[in-house]
């Protein structure tokens, strides 16, 4: 029986038997809905390569405990992470800072032949609040692709590949140095690294479409994906539990970081850009929020706090994301992808997103909100 059916047969039960306190899949339940936003997606699954993972949290004296919940979710069907990725490069940034005796969240420094000089603070807030991907290649600066990859693989998170920094793709194997302020009028160093070349991907789905454009030529072939960052929904939910969650894995399993890294990064990711000084006409709250509110221009509610990390290139739309009600007790971990790209060319600038992409997740988030709302805890 294939997905479609299933989901129809599960929308039947729901409309025809006596309402129950306990729904089996409420992510099934969700994706069932009449609501356009949903409905057209599901009724076209196989164009717009939908993969979800929801997950309730659960509290007893024992502690916490996860319930997952997945949908179409395939280590080996890939899909473009695009700036997810920029999520455990900033959370080992933060780590790496333990190994260094002198260099702190707030130290200034800037990238050897770059004009911007930044602090590591300022640099996860920008990456949190608007995706910056100059913020993003600055830590890969300071870390390397090797030290990235190696330290995830170390704590058990996996499969994941970061190969490339990120609104360019350079081929570059080197980082460049860092120049670290000691004091005011003091520098030093961190020297360049050289980096393993990234192997080519085997996986499903790795060439895309049928077409791209190569600066203004069209290329009428698919696109190949094998040599870019590989970072699938259950590395991305792996990765928020461990932020979010700490004590729930064992220590080498963990981040390390201090309580004042730890309440650093967790403001950072929920504060919307207003917050931090952004025009909030170009840098909406929904900006990088597409759960529940990616589709509207309001204010999300302050008692609504959405800990998280979109990415959205090539088509491909995918929110990783931990949503807190704090006036009503509920919380809930969700990461979801979309593909939306109709005609089949990348690099065209021609995809979905506000159309298609955006409307799904952000009443896919707020469906999933209803239902914890109403769960017996």
């Amino acid at each position: 029986m294939n997905i479609r059916s299933l989901i129809f047969i599960i929308s039947v039960v729901f409309l025809t038997c006596k309402p129950t306190k306990t729904i089996e899949d409420p992510l099934l339940h969700v994706l069932s809905s009449e609501q356009p936003e949903i409905k057209r997606v599901i009724d076209s699954l196989e164009q717009f390569e939908v993969q979800i993972r929801y997950t309730q949290i659960n509290r007893t004296e024992q502690g916490v405990t996860f319930k997952d919940y997945d949908f179409q979710v395939n280590d080996n069907q890939y899909f473009y992470p695009a700036s997810t990725v920029k999520f455990p490069i900033a959370v080992l940034a933060l780590e790496k800072l333990n190994e260094l005796n002198s260099i702190q969240m707030n130290t200034r420094f800037y990238i050897e032949g770059d004009s911007v000089e930044t602090t590591f603070l300022k640099t996860i807030s920008e990456i949190f609040a608007v995706s910056d991907n100059d913020a993003n290649n600055r830590l890969v600066e300071f870390m390397g692709q090797d030290y990235i990859n190696s330290t995830l693989k170390a704590k058990k998170i996996a499969p994941v590949r970061i190969a490339h920094r990120l609104g360019y793709h350079s081929e570059d194997l080197a980082t460049k140095p860092l120049v670290i302020y000691e004091n005011d009028s003091t520098t030093t160093q961190l020297p360049s690294t050289i980096n393993t070349a990234p192997e080519q991907l085997n996986l499903d789905k790795i060439k895309k479409g049928n077409g791209y454009y190569d600066e203004e030529n069209l290329i009428e072939e698919p696109y190949d994906f094998s040599f870019k960052n590989y970072y699938p929904i259950s590395t991305q939910h792996e990765v928020l539990k461990r932020v979010i969650f700490p004590d729930v894995f064992e220590t080498s399993e963990q981040f390390h970081l201090s309580e004042e890294q730890s309440s650093a990064l967790l403001k950072a990711m929920h504060t919307v850009p207003r917050k931090v000084g952004y025009d909030p006409k170009t840098y909406y709250d929904g900006y990088c929020k597409f759960f529940m509110y990616g589709d509207t221009k309001e204010n999300i509610p302050d008692h609504i706090e959405i800990y998280n990390k979109v990415g959205f290139a090539y088509g491909t739309l995918t929110d990783c994301a931990y949503i807190k009600d704090l006036n009503n007790q509920v919380d809930f971990l969700i990461t979801a992808t979309i593909l939306v790209n109709k005609n089949g060319i990348f690099n065209d600038n021609d995809y979905e997103y506000e159309e298609v992409g955006i409307p799904f997740l952000a009443e896919l988030g707020r469906q999933l909100y209803q239902l914890e709302l109403s769960r017996k805890k």
